[in-house]
């Protein structure tokens, strides 16, 4: 069902690209913005994983480095059936981890220091778990190309905007464009972009959850390490990107009320009472 509903949103990430970049720009703005979207899924897919990982810091480390951390790695990277990623270390105070890579074969696990100093083992295996199942099921590159399709649906926005304040355009059929229906693409298309966008990272987040318990043999591992983790966010502030903050295991971000709408996580009650009734469910 979680694969679904992604598909579905994805879809309707790219159909509302092609709406506005068509009702902006007619033949010509369609044209653009499939273009820029593509240029830019090609960037962020060669190159997205290298380049957060360095901005946050991360250093790989060796089995010889931190001997615990890359034992639990190989050992559930062999029962998930997947290549052994990289594994990477933050100097982060707060308790949190990401995955990245474009695919499994080029698959990396970055963890705080944070993180490993309030975890047990078990709870530790419940993330690192989690993580796996993001990159095995190519989790990485679906809120990738989620982030790009809704980053280039804002840039159409913004150059609706200085097109209105230009003096507009006229499209290939030499009809004037509706400076209404822009004004409201302008202000509607990067908020709805968001959204959609938001809830396919959310999506993502109970089929890793989901995953990650089976992987890691216990849900209540899992479930146990998000009651902290949150706990600890709250308290323990991250400089992070809110462009990069989908990829945490949970929002390094903090915020409520009306935010919530816009969160790339879903609520923590909720992933932990799914991960408790995989265990009432047997």
């Amino acid at each position: 069902m979680n694969s679904l509903k992604t598909m579905v949103l994805m879809v309707t990430l790219t159909l509302m690209l092609v709406f506005i970049g068509g009702l902006l720009g007619g033949k010509t703005g369609m044209t653009f913005a499939l273009i820029m979207a593509f240029v830019m899924n090609f960037i962020t897919y060669w190159f997205s994983d290298k380049i957060v990982l360095k901005m946050y810091g991360a250093k790989q480390v060796s089995e010889s480095e931190a001997p615990d951390l890359y034992g639990i790695v190989r050992r559930l990277a062999q029962k998930a059936e997947l290549p052994m990623p990289k594994v990477y270390i933050m100097e982060q105070d707060q308790p949190n981890a990401f995955a990245t890579g474009r695919n499994p074969k080029h698959g990396a696990v970055a963890v705080t220091t944070g993180i490993m100093k309030i975890l047990s083992r078990e709870e530790l295996e419940g993330v690192i778990a989690h993580e796996l199942a993001h990159i095995k099921h190519r989790d990485v590159l679906v809120g990738t190309i989620a982030a790009t399709i809704a980053g280039a649906i804002s840039y159409l926005a913004q150059m609706a905007q200085w097109a209105m304040i230009f003096g507009g355009r006229s499209d290939n059929e030499g009809k004037g464009s509706n400076p209404i229906a822009a004004l409201v693409m302008m202000i509607v298309g990067p908020i709805a972009a968001m959204m959609v966008q938001m809830a396919i990272s959310r999506s993502r987040e109970y089929g890793a959850d989901a995953d990650g318990a089976r992987i890691a043999g216990n849900p209540l591992y899992l479930a146990n390490a998000l009651k902290k983790l949150h706990m600890a966010s709250q308290k323990i502030p991250m400089d992070a990107n809110p462009a990069t903050s989908h990829m945490f295991i949970v929002n390094p971000l903090t915020g409520g009320g009306i935010l919530r709408l816009f969160s790339t996580h879903p609520p923590i009650e909720k992933r932990v009472a799914r991960l408790e009734s995989m265990i009432a469910g047997g």
